[in-house]
């Protein structure tokens, strides 16, 4: 067994932990769709949802292009704790436990939304100081560029100057109308410069 062996045995355990929560919070919005009692989900609350399984999947990703750079020291398995652990809480209080209490899921969202966003904005700013640590204590050859070229790291890198504008942004805009378009816009720019990753 690798280093990475072990440290992502741990980080996937808990990673699919976060990931089974989101999931099971759409569950229960589709059960209770279904049910007598009417409940109103709204766009926010799912599209919280959505952003934050793209952004565990991305983390994810990024995690295994480190996986040359990581060793299987104490303070390694405490990072990782850390940053997944806090992956796995946020994802926890996107989606109410008991749904039927909340008739309006717009009412939850204005809630919890600030943490989610907040602990998204934290962790991705951990994750990118961790990362730029790493390259500079263990760093890897650099890579033939890919096909995108010059091009696309420019809209790489756009892009993700422009999730951490639109993370900061969600946590002082207020308007629900506002937060609906900023939340899908977050989910197409992640999925779009995580495909555009592997071009680069």
């Amino acid at each position: 067994m690798s280093a990475f062996d072990l440290v992502f045995a741990v980080f996937g355990l808990l990673l699919g932990l976060a990931v089974a929560e989101v999931l099971g919070g759409f569950a229960r919005v589709l059960k209770m769709k279904r049910a007598a009692k009417p409940v109103r989900v709204g766009w926010l609350t799912p599209l919280l949802g959505l952003f934050v399984l793209l952004d565990l999947t991305s983390f994810w990703g990024t995690a295994f292009s480190m996986r040359d750079q990581m060793d299987a020291s104490y303070l390694t398995l405490v990072v990782v704790l850390v940053i997944v652990g806090a992956y796995h809480l946020i994802a926890s209080v996107i989606f109410p436990d008991e749904p039927e209490q909340w008739p309006d899921f717009d009412e939850w969202y204005d809630k919890q939304n600030r943490l989610v966003i907040g602990g998204l904005l934290a962790l991705n700013i951990i994750v990118t100081i961790a990362h730029a640590i790493l390259d500079g204590v263990r760093p890897v050859p650099d890579a033939p560029d890919g096909p995108a070229g010059a091009v696309g790291l420019a809209f790489y890198l756009g892009g993700a100057v422009s999730v951490f504008a639109l993370l900061i942004a969600l946590l002082f805009v207020h308007n629900r109308r506002w937060n609906v378009a900023m939340l899908a816009a977050l989910s197409l720019i992640l999925l779009s410069t995580s495909i555009l990753e592997d071009y680069i």
